[in-house]
């Protein structure tokens, strides 16, 4: 796990970003999270290099590094990640992408965590499924939807 201090660009691009994109139709937030998101997709191209992918109309990935297409799922934390918490991916959709990384984004903005990525294929392997309505046995949480979780300690790092 790697932390990233968010700089003043980073925060202005994300923040221009996710005014732009407004709300998704399939955002279990309603678009509160795609400030964190944009930021995450910063602190994953600080670590794996790439360019940014043409975002226009693209919900599959957010990444092209070295010719790989990489989707960035960032989630909003107000505690530095354990390895022993989840990354999760929700079931309504699955992007065409060759790898998943993994960014959590403190709720001031001011810093985040490159978790590690994953082969998109792989990672519905390995990973557990849940149901909506299920509890996570370890941590108790109760999903709101169906999503895939693996363990930060299972995440490759570049």
């Amino acid at each position: 796990m790697i932390e990233i201090t968010v700089t003043d660009e980073m925060l202005i691009a994300a923040r221009k970003k996710a005014k732009e994109l407004g709300s998704l139709g399939r955002s279990i937030t309603r678009g509160q999270g795609n400030l964190a998101g944009f930021i995450g997709e910063h602190i994953a191209q600080k670590i794996l290099g790439g360019d940014f992918a043409n975002e226009e109309k693209n919900v599959d990935y957010d990444l092209i590094v070295d010719g790989k297409k990489v989707d960035v799922k960032t989630k909003r934390t107000g505690y530095v990640p354990k390895l022993n918490y989840d990354c999760s991916i929700g079931t309504y959709y699955k992007q065409k992408c060759d790898y998943y990384a993994f960014v959590r984004v403190h709720n001031d903005m001011t810093h985040g965590w490159f978790l590690g990525w994953y082969p998109s294929d792989k990672y519905y392997e390995d990973s557990t499924h849940y149901k909506k309505g299920d509890k996570d046995p370890s941590n108790n949480f109760v999903f709101k939807a169906d999503a895939y979780n693996l363990p930060i300690s299972s995440l490759m790092m570049p």
